[in-house]
């Protein structure tokens, strides 16, 4: 039995792909809005979920038990920030030194320092050397234990030492792609580079970061000692905090951190805290959730799309209904069933409809192939392509259920005098 309704699936679908192939402008139209959303979806859903790997991968590379601590929230928000946003003072160096000292789950504290937002300077600054010129560099101060927190990687040289830091040496550290511009084809270690004027020697390279990861702005940076930076711009004062907990003691230092900055900021018991306090995973959590309400929008948007080209397999198959009544009324009379001839009209929009969803997958595959080659992130999984075609053809089984139902419903004496 299993075999003969094998045998007959596939005598429909033979008979389905012909008649595609007969009216092949026809049934391309008559396609297109499944095809078009199926390849949206797929595209988007490759795009986001290649989005959301690099987002993961950068942020572990951050570090699993680092905390970051910074004036505004981590929190991502559309619109201006409160008044009370704006009026916080920023962290100060005191206050990580007061974090390293006094919180017993920390094991280390890195901070980084640069220009307060809207009180700059006014142009950008600029990396020189001899005839090359880089400018609107990630320029800023650090500790010299911020490669270590940070998990940094350098690739030639090293990193600044805390004495260099004491003495506001003026070296620095710089990405690669600074590298790679202000030093073709040469070694930068002892170069001697300026910035915004001030000469500092080269000691160090960073190594180059992977593309579509999160701290690509680390290749077009230039680090310097804490104390070297506030040397020359004693004005900027915006302190960026990274915190190392404990090993499996996050949730402690956490605790411990919120508690010695309320008390340093004078926050009372009743407010919220006026600082920003959070980690890369929760940080990736909330990415990860807006990435998620995106790809439901495409997917509510794709819906349409379907419905529109059910709707117009709806009517192709009511033309072929029409086209075929006495094809329909000799198989009636030759001992067809009624289930019969839905089944062939149900198969028939089936194969019609999934057609149209291997087509936009065969397109999507391409197009993510494509921005691949360009170092965008996009990551087709094989349960996407599954799920569309699955889609796509329930689309051709739910509204192919109207015509069959009247195909099957043709009276077979009318239906051989049809003409």
């Amino acid at each position: 039995m299993m075999m003969l309704r094998s045998k007959l699936m596939m005598e429909n679908m033979k008979m389905a792909l012909e008649t595609i192939r007969t009216h092949k402008v026809r049934s391309f139209l008559t396609v297109l809005g499944v095809m078009i959303g199926v390849m949206v979806a797929i595209v988007t859903a490759s795009i986001l979920l290649g989005v959301e790997k690099n987002v993961q991968d950068s942020f572990n590379q951050f570090g699993a038990n680092n905390l970051w601590v910074f004036r505004f929230s981590f929190n991502f928000h559309v619109g201006r920030m409160s008044a009370e946003e704006r009026q916080r003072k920023p962290l100060s160096y005191e206050d990580a030194m007061a974090i390293k000292e006094d919180a017993p789950a920390v094991h280390n504290v890195s901070v980084e320092i640069f220009p307060r937002a809207g009180q700059g300077p006014g142009t950008p600054r600029t990396a020189r050397y001899k005839n090359h010129e880089l400018s609107s560099i990630d320029f800023n101060g650090a500790t010299s234990s911020m490669a270590e927190v940070n998990m940094l990687s350098i690739a030639d040289g090293r990193f600044f030492t805390e004495s260099e830091d004491l003495h506001r040496a003026d070296v620095a550290v710089i990405g690669a792609d600074v590298a790679k511009t202000l030093f073709p084809g040469e070694p930068a270690l002892d170069k001697q580079i300026l910035v915004a004027g001030t000469p500092y020697t080269v000691i160090g390279v960073y190594e180059k970061k992977k593309s579509g990861s999160l701290d690509t702005g680390l290749d077009n940076s230039i680090n310097v000692p804490y104390r070297s930076y506030r040397k020359h711009y004693p004005q900027d004062d915006e302190n960026f905090i990274v915190v190392q907990a404990k090993q499996g003691m996050k949730v402690q230092a956490e605790d411990q951190i919120r508690s010695i900055l309320r008390m340093r900021r004078r926050v009372p018991p009743d407010k919220p805290d006026n600082f920003g306090l959070s980690t890369a995973e929760a940080v990736g959590n909330q990415l990860t959730d807006i990435l998620s309400k995106v790809l439901m929008l495409v997917i509510a948007i794709v819906s349409v799309g379907l419905l529109v080209g059910g709707v117009g397999v709806m009517n192709i198959m009511l033309m072929a209904v029409t086209e075929r009544t006495r094809e329909i009324g000799v198989r009636k009379a030759i001992g067809a069933r009624r289930r019969d001839i839905s089944f062939q009209f149900i198969v028939e929009a089936m194969t019609l409809t999934g057609a149209g969803g291997v087509i936009g997958v065969i397109f999507s595959l391409l197009i993510s192939f494509v921005m691949q080659l360009f170092h965008f992130p996009s990551s087709v999984p094989l349960w996407a392509v599954l799920v569309a075609i699955s889609v796509a053809s329930s689309v051709g089984l739910f509204f192919g259920i109207y015509p069959a139902v009247k195909a099957a419903r043709l009276d077979p004496v009318v239906a051989l005098r049809y003409e």
